[in-house]
């Protein structure tokens, strides 16, 4: 199929073709009718794209302090190779259609194929021939709603959410600042409510364009019309002022607060829904007693994961109206006429041409509305792109690849590609635009947006898998019972049942052939400082992992679905305390702090009485350096500090060591590859994999039963059963 992408690194636009996706449970797959262009949010992007990075990082203040705290945690290399992964890649633009269902996803009630519906969404709703769709951001069209129109819905439900923010009334007075399309939208959802409205606007056309849609006044935003404008808001109110400034500009003005102000009435409100700067001016807000409030997107459930991505709506009782609803008034309102943006659609284009469209309207060349339109039967047979046969060379390993996200492209891929063993034969992403994007990076053979295709493909030899946390053990089963020799991102699963069930597997077909992501053991300096070190008896272990705080939208935090945050990363550490030690813990006991379940510290017993103690820290401050390890014992004591150096304390010498951050991801790989192409034993014995995660996911039971479990052979099961009595 063909979708309208930009390289965000170069600002690059093009209509590329793309693996169509598939339809997943929870939601639709979408055969687009139109997309609406949204010219003030896809103008920015678009515009932010041909910046160079330095204007790039003026643009994104905010993703700048991320890449700061990321140096101070990850190391200057590691950083710069996942920000030009995420600039260097395809992304979509749009975010609101109007289309037919082509198939509905398993678990999904209310829609049916042939149905009419429109989308919302900046990663669902784009600019594509087919979108899969989660039912919270898809809903039905009546007939009587033309298609065309109904593709500004979720636009449209942007400027109704304001509306709800500011809580206006049947009568009242509202004027919009900034007459773009939001701006044509709201004058025209305010009138349908009875609601006097007033505009202003740079543009000339723009203000002729809301009166003939029923504002009362509009005028030019100008120093010299101002005088003028405020006596007609005068006329309109009594004298009172409006009731209502809704913002709908993006703009850097200092003065637009207070001009605002001056428009409205004592306790009057303002609802800022552009990107603007608003100095407020303490005076004139004080003596009027404003009221400033903000509208985020189209309505709660917005950026929610949950919600959006999840299907888990929020009852009505509690949230009357959420995005979708929202989204459903707008298209009852256009389905009985009350409602009507035929005129605000300056200019139909065929999906061919969207390119330069795009082009034209950075020169302003188009008017506010424009909708691509694409064809009727636009081909969806196109799984896969670029498929030519692989042939089978000695000594070579053709590697299929499930899932290239960010951390998969920026520290796996780059590797893979450059080692002369592998044939990167076939990646399957979720989207389209993913599987293009590794494609022209790395140089896979193809793309598809289905695990299932490389799972069966007679001309791939190895997996590896870089999804999602809970997604592992499926895929790792279904690859393991299909031959292929696995390689899987930590953990390998996320519950007892899940792992044993994979060993099941592994018994039941004699393929043992896998291997789980656990780099930090192949650090060239942590093994430097491992040979250097020479302990006599038991040792004492500290590590402590600085983890951090996550967003709030992070899907790390989806503990219910994803696992918890410490059972998808913890297996790092604890795989680096047994590798150290060579043995495998026998007991486990941990404790949280707080009630983050994931601020933890875990100790662990092992059989030659040595004790680690893992501090794993979702607090702290950023700058803190993430990992620090020490090791003691009788005959010495060594340091590690974050990748960056050691020093090794042995019979009155020391020993110091410094290096760039290598957390040895390529020589793990290399490993992995040279016994896949040789037959030779896996990097990592399949004891010390399973064992590893069994002591990851008693460190969550422990921790919430709040008592130790034995770890030892024949009683790791007996101690997770106590847990979770002691739960129940």
């Amino acid at each position: 199929m063909k979708q309208i992408a930009q390289n965000y690194k170069s600002g690059e636009l093009k209509l590329i073709d793309v693996p169509a996706p598939r339809c997943r449970p929870g939601g639709v797959l979408v055969r687009t009718a139109f997309s609406a262009v949204s010219t003030g949010t896809e103008m920015m992007k678009f515009t932010e794209g041909r910046l160079s990075l330095f204007g790039k990082a003026r643009a994104r203040p905010d993703q700048v302090a991320k890449v700061v705290s990321s140096v101070r945690q990850q190391g200057l290399l590691a950083t710069y190779q996942k920000v030009m992964n995420r600039l260097d890649s395809y992304t979509p633009l749009g975010y609101s259609l109007s289309g037919t269902v082509v198939e509905v996803g398993e678990g999904v009630g209310g829609f049916s194929v042939g149905q009419r519906v429109c989308c919302g969404g900046n990663q669902y709703a784009t600019h594509a021939e087919y979108n899969w769709v989660p039912v919270n951001l898809c809903v039905p069209l009546p007939d009587s709603a033309a298609l065309d129109q109904a593709a500004f819905t979720t636009i449209a439900s942007i400027a109704l959410q304001a509306m709800r923010q500011s809580e206006i009334r049947f009568g009242e007075t509202a004027c919009v600042i900034g007459l773009g399309l939001i701006g044509q939208i709201m004058v025209r959802l305010l009138r349908s409510a009875g609601v006097v409205v007033a505009g202003l606007d740079r543009l000339e056309a723009r203000c002729r364009q809301a009166e003939a849609a029923g504002a009362a006044v509009c005028a030019v935003a100008s120093d010299d019309a101002a005088a003028e404008f405020r006596a007609r808001i005068e006329q309109l109110t009594a004298g009172n002022g409006v009731d209502c400034v809704f913002i709908t500009a993006g703009s850097d003005d200092p003065d637009l607060a207070s001009r605002s102000a001056a428009l409205l009435r004592d306790r009057g409100r303002i609802v800022d829904i552009g990107k603007c700067t608003l100095n407020l001016p303490w005076n004139e807000f004080y003596d009027k007693e404003l009221d400033v409030r903000f509208s985020r997107s189209y309505g709660p459930g917005r950026y929610d994961p949950l919600y959006e991505e999840g299907g888990i709506d929020y009852p009505i009782g509690h949230v009357r109206w959420t995005e979708k609803r929202n989204m459903e008034a707008i298209v009852a309102l256009l389905a009985d006429g009350r409602l009507d943006f035929s005129s605000l659609i300056s200019e139909t284009v065929p999906l061919e041409q969207a390119t330069s469209a795009f082009e034209r309207m950075s020169r302003g060349e188009v008017g506010l509305g424009m909708v691509f339109a694409y064809p009727d039967a636009a081909p969806r047979a196109m799984q896969m792109i670029y498929r030519p046969a692989v042939a089978s060379r000695s000594g070579r390993v053709r590697l299929g690849v499930i899932g290239a996200g960010n951390y998969a492209s920026s520290m796996l891929l780059p590797q893979l590609a450059s080692n002369q063993r592998v044939d990167l034969v076939e990646v399957a992403t979720n989207t389209g635009l993913s599987g293009a994007t590794a494609v022209r990076k790395f140089g896979f053979a193809r793309a598809s947006t289905d695990a299932a295709s490389v799972l069966g493909a007679d001309d791939i030899d190895a997996v590896l898998i870089a999804t999602r946390h809970a997604s592992h053990t499926d895929l790792a089963t279904q690859a393991l019972r299909a031959g292929k020799a696995v390689f899987v991102e930590k953990p390998l699963a996320i519950d007892t049942n899940s792992l044993d069930r994979l060993e099941q597997v592994i018994r039941e077909t004699g393929n043992n052939r896998l291997m789980v992501g656990f780099n930090r053991r192949f650090s060239p300096l942590l093994q430097g400082m491992r040979a250097t070190f020479a302990p006599a008896g038991p040792q004492t272990l500290q590590y402590r992992v600085m983890a951090g705080p996550l967003e709030k939208s992070s899907w790390y935090l989806q503990a219910e679905s994803e696992g918890s945050r410490f059972v998808g990363e913890g297996g790092h550490f604890i795989d680096v305390l047994c590798w150290w030690l060579g043995a495998e813990p026998v007991r486990v006991f941990a404790s949280t702090a707080g009630k983050d379940v994931d601020n933890l510290v875990a100790t662990f017993d092992f059989a030659d009485g040595s004790v680690a103690s893992l501090s794993y820290l979702t607090g702290g401050d950023p700058r803190v350096p993430k990992e620090a390890l020490e090791i003691s014992a009788s005959t010495g004591f060594a340091a590690f500090d974050n990748f960056s150096g050691f020093e090794v304390w042995h019979a009155g010498q020391r020993t110091a060591k410094t290096a760039r951050l290598d957390k040895g991801q390529r020589p793990m790989l290399d490993a992995f590859i040279a016994a896949v192409a040789s037959g030779a034993a896996m990097p990592i014995v399949l004891d010390s994999l399973l064992a590893t995660t069994r002591a990851t996911l008693a460190v969550q039971e422990s921790a919430a039963a709040g008592m130790p479990i034995d770890l030892t052979a024949g009683a790791a099961e007996q101690g997770v059963a106590r847990a979770s009595t002691a739960l129940r």
